[in-house]
């Protein structure tokens, strides 16, 4: 026998449907039976006040009162033949008659009827207590009596000339009339029940719609997996991601984009609003081209950033945008570079190594021991390796003699004259030597560069550097000038006119030569200054400079980045790596 397919369960939007109609239907139940009890109660009470104010009227009428008063006096209580045909049955059906009361009962002051709808029960004592009324008290009630059930009043009759109780006059009204005027009223109240149940039943559809529209037609199980694998992967991967919903805000922000970005959590915040790069929001504009990566500057940090369209069943969810850390491969190439170069310098100078040692061996052999010592201290004042940059000796930091030495080199090879200026004078030992290099550097090489681009006959860079004690480390003042034909200035608008600040912005470059990816074409200005102002300094244009020459002067101040020589820790020039770590940009300049 074959077995019946297990019953699938129902969806999840549709258990939110049933569930809702449910609430509404009870709400709904609920609130019209409140209504209905409260309007109950409503006419009840307006019963007991309508049948109070009969009492009162026929309680306070002089002829009852005389003729209660008179009855109340006599040793017995006449006759139900007299009592039918007597003045109080006249007053008390009148009063009924008029007001369309249930009963008019009038009664002496021991609780005998003297006037009642039904004469069979003239002369007999009232089924219901009456001790309350014939104590002075007017009363409310409601009670089943005689003629059934009703909401009625009870009002003392004092006699005329005194304040004592000779008798009660009691008045009520049928509650069946109660359900009457309650059945009209019901109507409005069951046709609000309706209209509110069929907005209910509306309102859970177009949710039940909404509620499949967000979550994709996803069920909460599949929900819950998808979120435990986001976590799992966003959370998981060393590339920043960014995700951008169709509203225009930031869904995810995970730590690594933190981390690259040097943010908080920015998960909720409007894209536009959010303080990340100008670079990356172009990314995400309705004309952007999905293969586009550029590079952006965060911090220290340099990136290469992709944005991607996310779509969802022909759904538009937004934009997710990658971010990827190029700071330690670059890092890592220029310092290669530098290694590369000093290499070749000390290859090019073995020779002259050799030179140097046979000739202070032929001072020694020939008894020249001052010569010898003369030459030696020339060495020790100029180095034991002569790199191709004038004034060289200005230099007393290694790691500083070392790097720009590395620099001198590149710079002769592109047929570039290094120098150091006449000012310098560095004391101290650099501390620094990441940030320095950063800075320096890139100074150097666009120097170099617009050098080589311009027009003079003679082609150089001019270096000056000085250290300035501080309580909290030195800082350092490095001043960069060229022969190039300096930076387009002029007034805006001016064909070729180009504000001293727009050199600094990131991407923007003058070289002719072709980037090659990853190249880091404009962004060595824009990092140096970044880095500088993160130490509380800045890197400025000091002079635009000139077609023909000279060219730009840039100033750079590195506060922080320099130290007594006596007292330099271990962070300072001292490290191998650090004499030969370079920049990570470069061709910023014109």
């Amino acid at each position: 026998m074959k077995r019946p397919a297990p019953r699938q369960p129902l969806r999840f939007s549709t258990q939110t449907l049933l569930l809702q109609l449910g609430v509404v239907l009870l709400v709904v139940l609920l609130s019209g039976a409140v209504h209905a009890w409260l309007t109950y109660e409503r006419l009840g009470r307006e019963a007991e006040n309508q049948a109070l104010t009969l009492a009162r009227t026929v309680a306070s009428d002089p002829a009852v009162r005389r003729e209660v008063q008179a009855i109340s006096r006599e040793a017995g209580t006449p006759p139900a033949s007299v009592l039918l045909a007597g003045p109080l049955m006249a007053v008390a059906e009148g009063a009924r008659t008029r007001t369309g009361a249930l009963f008019v009962v009038i009664t002496d002051e021991t609780g005998l009827r003297l006037a009642h709808p039904d004469a069979e029960r003239l002369g007999e004592k009232v089924s219901t207590d009456p001790s309350e009324a014939l104590s002075g008290k007017e009363v409310t009630t409601r009670n089943t009596g005689t003629l059934g059930p009703s909401a009625g009043a009870k009002v003392p009759v004092f006699a005329p000339d005194s304040d004592t109780v000779v008798g009660e006059v009691s008045v009520g009204y049928s509650t069946e009339n109660v359900v009457q005027s309650l059945a009209r009223d019901i109507t409005p109240i069951a046709l609000t029940a309706a209209g509110s149940l069929l907005a209910g039943i509306l309102a859970s559809f177009l949710l039940r719609r909404r509620l499949q529209r967000l979550t994709l037609g996803l069920e909460p199980e599949e929900i819950s997996t998808l979120v435990h694998d986001q976590v799992a992967v966003l959370q998981g991967v060393d590339d920043g991601v960014i995700g951008v919903s169709a509203d225009g805000r930031i869904s995810v922000f995970n730590a690594a984009a933190q981390r690259l970005l040097e943010q908080p959590d920015l998960a909720g915040t409007p894209w536009k609003q959010a303080p990340v790069p100008e670079q990356l929001k172009a990314l995400t504009l309705p004309d952007a081209a999905e293969a586009d990566a550029v590079e952006v500057i965060a911090g220290a940090r340099v990136l290469v950033a992709s944005a991607r369209k996310a779509l969802h069943r022909q759904e538009d969810l937004g934009w997710v945008v990658m971010l990827r850390d190029r700071t330690e491969l670059q890092h890592l190439t220029r310092q290669l570079d530098a290694v590369g170069t000093m290499s070749t310098a000390l290859r090019a100078q073995r020779h002259e190594f050799a030179n140097q040692l046979h000739t202070i061996a032929g001072f020694m052999s020939i008894g020249q021991h001052q010569q010898a010592r003369d030459y030696l201290a020339r060495l020790a004042a100029t180095g034991p390796l002569k790199f191709p940059v004038d004034q060289a000796e200005l230099l007393q930091d290694p790691y500083l003699q070392a790097f720009v030495g590395a620099k001198g080199v590149e710079a002769d090879e592109r047929g570039v004259t290094l120098r150091i200026g006449p000012e310098t004078l560095v004391r101290g030992q650099v501390t620094e030597p990441q940030d320095v290099t950063t800075v320096l550097g890139n100074l150097i090489d666009n120097a170099v560069n617009a050098a080589v681009a311009g027009s003079a006959a003679e082609r150089w860079v001019e270096v000056e550097l000085l250290d300035e004690p501080g309580p909290d480390g030195g800082t350092l003042h490095i001043v960069v000038a060229d022969s190039g034909d300096g930076l387009a200035t002029g007034q805006p608008g001016e064909t070729g006119a180009v504000a001293a600040d727009t050199v600094f912005a990131e991407g923007y470059t003058t070289s002719v030569r072709p980037a090659r990816a990853g190249g880091g074409q404009g962004l060595g200005l824009a990092l140096a200054r970044q880095l500088a102002r993160r130490r509380g300094g800045d890197v400025r244009v000091l002079e635009p400079g000139s077609p023909g020459g000279p060219g730009a002067v840039f100033m750079a101040t590195l506060p922080r980045t320099t130290a007594d020589s006596s007292g330099a820790g271990s962070s300072g020039a001292g490290s191998p790596r650090a004499g030969t770590e370079n920049t990570v940009g470069e061709d910023n300049h014109a």
